[in-house]
Formats: C-alpha cells, sequence, structure tokens
C-alpha cells in the first residue's frame, strides 16, 4: 500500500483495536470502527450490534479482556457520557483506560499512562472530536521514565 507523507497510517503503525459500547454509544462505535478499518487497523468489534438498550458490562469487559491478553492492541469503549464503560474496562487487571473528552486528555492518557484503551462519551462530544481524539490517542507514544514506576504501582 502506498501511503502518502502525512497520511494517518504514515504516523500510526496498523494496530488490532477492540472495539464496544453499550445502546447510548452504537452510532459512535459503528462511525469509528469504519474510519480505523480505512485507515488500515483490524478492527475486532464486540458489540452492542443496535441501539435497543443493553448492559454495557456485557461487550466492554470482553473488549478489556483481549486488550489485557494481548490478542487486540488497543481497545475504545463508548457510551452516553463514558464514565461507566471506563469503570468496566478498569476492572480488568492490566487495562488502563482513560475517559478522554478532548485530544489534550487522550494526549496526557497515552504520554503520562499508557493508556491501551479508551472511553468516549456519544451524549457529550461531538462525533468529529471523537475521531479526533482516536487520532491524538493512536498517535501519541507512551513517555516513559518516571512515569513507569507509577504504572507499576497500579500492577502490583
Amino acid at each position: 500500500m502506498f501511503l502518502p507523507l502525512g497520511s494517518p497510517l504514515s504516523k500510526t503503525q496498523q494496530m488490532r483495536i477492540a472495539i464496544a459500547s453499550d445502546h447510548a454509544g452504537f452510532r459512535y462505535k459503528m462511525t469509528l470502527a469504519q474510519y480505523l478499518g480505512t485507515l488500515g487497523h483490524d478492527v475486532v468489534d464486540f458489540g452492542t450490534n443496535s441501539d435497543k438498550p443493553v448492559d454495557y458490562p456485557d461487550f466492554v469487559k470482553p473488549a478489556a479482556d483481549s486488550v489485557a491478553q494481548g490478542n487486540c492492541d488497543r481497545g475504545i469503549v463508548l457510551g452516553g457520557s463514558g464514565n461507566g464503560e471506563a469503570i468496566a474496562a478498569n476492572r480488568v487487571r492490566g487495562v488502563r483506560c482513560a475517559v478522554c473528552w478532548n485530544e489534550e486528555t487522550a494526549r496526557l492518557a497515552r504520554m503520562h499512562n499508557d493508556a491501551n484503551m479508551i472511553s468516549l462519551g456519544q451524549r457529550l462530544i461531538p462525533e468529529d472530536v471523537a475521531r479526533r481524539i482516536v487520532d491524538t490517542w493512536l498517535s501519541t507514544p507512551f513517555q516513559g521514565g518516571h512515569h513507569v514506576q507509577r504504572i507499576e504501582k497500579l500492577d502490583e
């Protein structure tokens, strides 16, 4: 595949990305999954498959498990606010899921916390902002350094 300089894939390596939502995040899940596919990422959709009311842990936990087990490189979960989804994902050992509401929160989640998952609230952020959050999170490296010892403490 030819990648022009400055294209999203020229900045971000291809990844296997888990994605899941409840009914309140379903629309963004679908549009982000399609968007990630156009960037060349392998997207694994853990559901839900409609906007019919469901319980988010039924979909978020399997996605988080896939990230923790190394079957997916990263994960994105979505809901109305994204809070419950982040809480559910963070119950899985080895997952560091950050609720992001703008590009700066996504950048800092990667740089300082090595966030391997993010959670987005469809009811709180515009779709174009959600896409920019994902782009920032995917392209930002972990800073390492003194942040490593903090993450190690979380894993103890």
